[in-house]
């Protein structure tokens, strides 16, 4: 038998990771628009839970403004979304789109959003 609170412990581990990359995530955006160069894409890290994660993900800008309308959604590598924590909501080429489920999840999603 699981013991709840030790999953909700792990869940709220894991916003907190993904709230963490989301922030660096906005500061990179921000220095982004600053220095405006390229092909427009947004060079990125992997919002993932995962504290190790160092892999890299490349967003059109517009993207990562309609991402960051929901406090809830998330861009990361494809294959490191957390089942327990959120769903697969669009498939991009090199990144996925995830949404923390209802719950605690949620919760630290929307309690740490950066533009809030």
């Amino acid at each position: 038998m699981t013991d709840p609170r030790g999953e909700d412990a792990r869940v709220r581990r894991i916003g907190l990771n993904e709230s963490l990359f989301r922030s660096v995530n906005e500061q990179l955006e921000e220095l982004a628009v600053q220095v405006p160069e390229g092909d427009g894409k947004l060079d990125l890290v992997c919002e993932c839970g995962r504290a190790d994660c160092t892999q890299r993900i490349r967003v059109e800008r517009a993207e990562y403004e309609a991402l960051r309308s929901d406090p809830r959604l998330f861009a990361v590598v494809p294959g490191h979304q957390q089942p327990e924590a959120e769903e697969i909501v669009v498939h991009e080429t090199g990144f996925d789109i995830v949404r923390k489920k209802p719950g605690i999840a949620a919760d630290v999603a929307r309690e740490t959003d950066p533009r809030a």
